[in-house]
């Protein structure tokens, strides 16, 4: 008996043929914007590009180009200015001629007051500024000396000169001695004198502290002793208080800013 082989002629499945993908980055761009036409300057009329003088084409080739310089918009803010104040009356002079406490303080004030009614009123701008001076007053009132110590405007300067030269007769000073003292006159639009106080000039000065070990580096050593605070009389005391005046609204006002502005400052505690 013959034995038949059959054969399987059927190919083999091939092992898959891998496939690479590339993929590329592509940059899209966005579309350009149409071209606009710069809009014309408000600032300027057709009739005045038209009107401009024309530039010989020598020049122009050596001109460099036009900068646009940016002008600051004009304001309509008005001008400040501050009225002169009111000068002492002959009732208040009369007062301050009698008032001896803190170097004649009602006096000092006064003359400032005085020369700052005769100085007009103050307009903001370069004619501002502010001049400090030393005062000699003779006994009778009259201005013995008038040094200026410092200065922001020389034209304050000379107003305040030329008011005080045109004052009036003064009273006499309190103690009946010469009265020195300094006083800073502002002459702007935004500054006010304001009146003193006068509640606590029955007080004694403040004690005031300094080195008690200091030494020249010859002399022998000694060491100050420690500075006391003067005891008041009762009864002086007493009689002092019977002339101080009134403090008016103003003046509390003007205190209280000022305190505010010394204990608010961010320097304290450094």
């Amino acid at each position: 008996m013959a034995v038949q082989y059959v054969l399987d002629r059927k190919p083999k499945a091939l092992p898959p043929v891998e496939q690479v993908i590339r993929l590329e980055m592509v940059q899209i761009q966005p579309p350009r914007p149409p071209a606009v036409e710069p809009p014309e300057r408000p600032d300027q009329t057709p009739s005045q590009a038209t009107a401009a003088t024309p530039v010989p084409e020598s020049t122009a080739a050596r001109q460099a180009p036009p900068q646009t310089v940016a002008q600051a918009p004009a304001t309509d803010r008005p001008v400040a200015y501050m009225d002169a104040p009111p000068a002492p009356s002959a009732q208040e002079w009369a007062l301050a001629a009698t008032y001896t406490l803190k170097n004649s303080k009602r006096y000092r004030h006064n003359w400032g007051q005085q020369v700052r009614s005769m100085m007009g009123t103050a307009v903001e701008g370069p004619d501002q500024g502010a001049v400090r001076f030393r005062i000699e007053m003779a006994p009778d009132g009259r201005l013995a000396r008038l040094d200026t110590l410092w200065t922001t405007s020389e034209s304050v300067e000379q107003r305040a000169r030329k008011a005080v030269e045109q004052m009036p007769p003064l009273p006499p000073t309190p103690n009946g001695k010469p009265l020195i003292f300094e006083k800073t006159i502002v002459f702007d639009a935004f500054t006010a004198d304001a009146p003193p106080l006068y509640k606590s000039d029955c007080e004694p000065d403040p004690v005031q502290h300094g080195n008690r070990f200091v030494w020249d580096g010859r002399s022998p050593k000694v060491v100050a002793e420690q500075a006391v605070a003067e005891k008041l009389d009762p009864v002086a005391y007493a009689d002092c208080l019977k002339q101080l005046p009134q403090d008016s609204i103003e003046a509390e006002a003007a205190s209280d800013e000022r305190q505010l502005k010394q204990w608010a400052s961010p320097t304290l505690g450094r």
